[in-house]
């Protein structure tokens, strides 16, 4: 661990094409390793090569995701833009793709060619696959198998050449601004700290949106989706935006 650069380990295994690094990283976040996180931690070391950038978290880079599965997982490690530093913006477009741009706008587009990867899947994985994690359905050692194998395909999809794997092309995208930094406001209903834009008036007192019964936003496995308040236990509506 360094004090005074958090990020070292992984700039350094990026310049030198140290995928199996990187990847044992993003394991460390993401609980396992499966070729989806493995093709988002190669994705992002081939955008932040040809980008020649670095990251220490100050919104100097910023990762545009258009999915939420296992490949934004390992985007996030390598490129150090994450929901929590301002710099990884989402799209809820399905696709298993994400740009990574610097200031100027100047950005790399990487996208992920599927049928490459199911190549190298056995029948055997994909049997387990839809078993244990489609329908939920496995016992505990075909669990124990299916990491096995996953992992054993996790590490093998990052030897496969780039090109084979990826359409990568060079963008020019809009940068955000900054990120502004908003006065907290305490809810006149349970008493606790709130984002200032996110704050509802009744009756004249700032309310939050939990207390407020409002619509608010939610990111879950199926994406983007709007929730009542009343509707917390039960299934989110779709938004239609």
């Amino acid at each position: 661990m360094n004090l005074e650069h958090p990020r070292k380990e992984i700039e350094k295994a990026v310049a030198s094409g140290d995928l199996r690094t990187l990847l044992m990283i993003s394991g460390m976040i993401h609980g396992h390793y499966c070729p989806f996180s493995a093709l988002g931690v190669k994705a992002a070391a081939r955008a932040v090569r040809e980008l020649e950038a670095s990251s220490v978290g100050m919104e100097e880079l910023i990762a545009v995701v258009e999915t939420n599965n296992c490949f934004s997982d390992g985007i996030q490690v390598v490129t150090g833009c994450t929901f929590g530093n301002n710099a990884l913006i989402y799209r809820d477009f399905g696709k298993t793709a994400f740009t990574l741009a610097c200031r100027s706008g100047e950005g790399i587009r990487v996208a992920v060619k599927p049928d490459r990867v199911m190549e190298e899947r056995s029948g055997e994985t994909t049997e387990l696959f839809e078993k244990v994690v489609v329908r939920r359905e496995g016992s505990v050692e075909e669990q124990k198998r299916l990491t096995s194998l996953w992992r054993e395909l996790s590490f093998r999809v990052l030897e496969i050449p780039d090109d084979e794997v990826f359409d990568i092309r060079k963008v020019v995208v809009g940068v955000p601004s900054y990120a502004r930094i908003f006065d907290s406001v305490k809810c006149s209903v349970c008493g606790e700290n709130v984002m200032e834009p996110r704050v509802r008036m009744s009756g004249g007192r700032p309310v939050c949106l939990a207390c407020s019964g409002q619509e608010y936003y939610q990111l879950a496995g199926d994406g983007i989706s709007t929730v009542h308040r009343r509707e917390e236990e039960g299934v989110a509506k779709r938004s239609p935006g």
